[in-house]
């Protein structure tokens, strides 16, 4: 198949947005709280829905601050539901993000014939349609939505770069962190509004299937792969960049090969996370094979 210069922005968005998401979303795994960032790219929609409803398009910044404060109250509700309730934390946030997930919905079914936003494409994005929607700044012509992937990768990074002996202090150990005057509640904050924003920077090209992959399948590879902190916050944008380019390709050439018409760019990227994943498991240090050799009993020659 022949490969146009929309192919080329799909990857560019899809590349941007992946990155975007691995940063906090390596956080997030360390912490062990990838459940959060699961059910903050659900919760963000009553917030996204809100936006819609009282600006009537998909380019006001009432999109970010709704949905960055959906976010945040998605972390602080499941928080006093698992620590006032004594829910356990997995379904205390289980309990939030699908209730508010499913409020977003409705406003959205409700809200169908006054704005231009799909309910199908919460799911499964438009990633294929994102070129279309072309944006000059600084006489430079590109999609939209690749400008916002790439600001909120910048933005992403300089928080990250600016705050990256606390967050660091606050995902390993919260007690020293707390000692030292780094207060890891600010963090976690911080945390929070970074998954919030990068979300809904993403939702609409890509759609939640791969904004959850890429939030955690990435950063979860990583960490099979390495053990330092910064090597991690590299080593998993690159991933994620891969899997942009691997799902592309995988999507336009895969069905082709069996005579079908291509298939969903987004849901054929988030499964290559999952296929980096399990060869990183099967052939890393830290999967199988090297459990294996652990366990393998020391030699003379040794």
């Amino acid at each position: 198949m022949s490969w146009h210069v929309f192919d080329t922005w799909i990857v560019v968005i899809a590349a941007l947005t992946a990155a975007a998401c691995a940063l906090p979303g390596t956080f997030l795994v360390l912490r062990r709280m990838s459940m959060m960032g699961d059910a903050i790219s659900h919760a963000v929609l009553p917030g996204i829905a809100a936006a819609f409803l009282l600006a009537g398009t998909r380019t006001s910044p009432l999109l970010f601050l709704f949905a960055a404060v959906a976010g945040v109250l998605t972390a602080l509700a499941s928080d006093w539901i698992s620590r006032i309730g004594g829910v356990e934390r997995g379904a205390a946030m289980g309990v939030v993000f699908t209730t508010l997930f499913a409020i977003g919905l409705l406003m959205i079914v409700r809200a169908a014939d006054h704005v231009d936003l799909d309910p199908s494409c919460v799911l499964f994005g438009a990633i294929e349609l994102a070129p279309l929607d072309m944006y000059e700044w600084a006489g430079v012509t590109a999609p939209r939505a690749a400008w916002v992937g790439a600001a909120a990768l910048v933005g992403n990074a300089l928080l990250l770069g600016l705050f990256y002996k606390e967050m660091r202090l606050a995902a390993f150990d919260p007690g020293l962190a707390e000692t030292l005057g780094f207060s890891p509640g600010r963090m976690h904050f911080l945390l929070m509004v970074m998954v919030a924003v990068t979300t809904v920077a993403a939702f609409e090209a890509v759609g939640s299937i791969m904004v959850i992959a890429m939030l955690v399948v990435p950063p979860a590879t990583t960490l099979l792969l390495t053990r330092r902190l910064w090597v991690a916050l590299v080593v998993a944008p690159a991933l994620g960049i891969l899997s942009a380019l691997l799902g592309h390709l995988g999507a336009l050439w895969i069905p082709h090969s069996f005579g079908l018409p291509p298939t969903s760019s987004s849901g054929m990227m988030a499964a290559c996370t999952g296929l980096l994943f399990t060869l990183a498991w099967l052939f890393g240090p830290a999967g199988l094979s090297g459990m294996r050799r652990k366990r393998q009993p020391m030699t003379p020659e040794a």
